[in-house]
């Protein structure tokens, strides 16, 4: 079984699955695959990380005992079945936007929400209804390609799951490093309709008023006016009281909270 598996990574695959396994091996047992997987597994040249679904760790990353998670996410999905794209402080990440290093994988799926852990690495997948692909980038890996939500879904969806990631000061302080990678020309119908309208209002509050980027919020106004979204006040941070607070009229915002970004 070493020697399939060197000659898997020798051609560049990192994964398999347990299936892919006991057809490779149709004269071996299942408690003779089993013992193997476990010898392997011991010896950090395999790791699970979901069910009946293996990673295969290569030299250079002996010490760490396990793949960045870039480098299978896409064949994980795959085997799950489910669409996906790399979101929230990961993608922002790769835009240069995280600020700090995050320490959590976000992904964002059509499956239920869950969290994995292995070997160190933390891999939230949160649920999402439908996944844009328009409004995605792809990334390539040692592995192949990873789907990355754009700089522009990437500042939604902060505001939008801003509670999974530490709350509204992370947000801003991500979203104003963000917005350097934001473009104006995909800030249109095709972006405001993958969007709830309290996002927007929100967004459009942070850009206009905490970002200095009255560009991108005032085509974020336009774009959503002539979509005929109409605004409701909401509370800017999200599930927070709303009495008592000074306003926003242009986004109907009600500012509950107290923003300090990080430089």
């Amino acid at each position: 079984m070493l020697n399939w598996i060197e000659k898997k990574q020798s051609r560049g695959r990192y994964v398999f699955s347990l299936e892919e396994l006991r057809k490779e091996f149709l004269n071996q047992s299942e408690d003779a695959i089993t013992l193997a997987l476990n010898r392997l597994s011991r010896k950090n040249r395999v790791v699970s990380v979901y069910k009946s679904f293996y990673l295969i760790v290569p030299p250079e990353y002996a010490v760490r005992i396990i793949l960045p998670p870039m480098n299978f996410i896409d064949d994980l999905m795959s085997f799950i079945g489910k669409r996906y794209y790399v979101g929230l402080l990961s993608a922002a990440a790769l835009y240069g936007a995280a600020h700090q290093r995050p320490q959590e994988f976000f992904v964002i799926t059509t499956t239920k929400q869950f969290t994995t852990r292995k070997k160190g690495i933390k891999i939230n997948y949160i649920t999402r209804k439908k996944i844009p692909e328009r409004l995605l980038d792809k990334r390539k890996t040692e592995s192949g390609y990873v789907k990355v939500s754009s700089p522009e879904l990437t500042a939604a969806d902060l505001v939008y799951y801003q509670n999974r990631i530490g709350g509204l000061n992370r947000v801003c302080t991500v979203i104003n490093e963000l917005t350097e990678s934001i473009s104006l020309e995909k800030i249109n119908e095709e972006f405001i309709d993958a969007l709830y309208t309290p996002t927007i209002q929100r967004l459009g509050y942070i850009l206009d008023r905490l970002a200095d980027r009255t560009d991108l919020a005032q085509k974020l106004y336009e774009v959503t006016y002539r979509n005929n979204r109409k605004f409701f006040w909401q509370p800017f941070k999200a599930g927070g009281r709303r009495k008592g607070f000074d306003t926003d009229d242009k986004w109907k915002i009600i500012i509950n909270t107290t923003i300090e970004i990080d430089e």
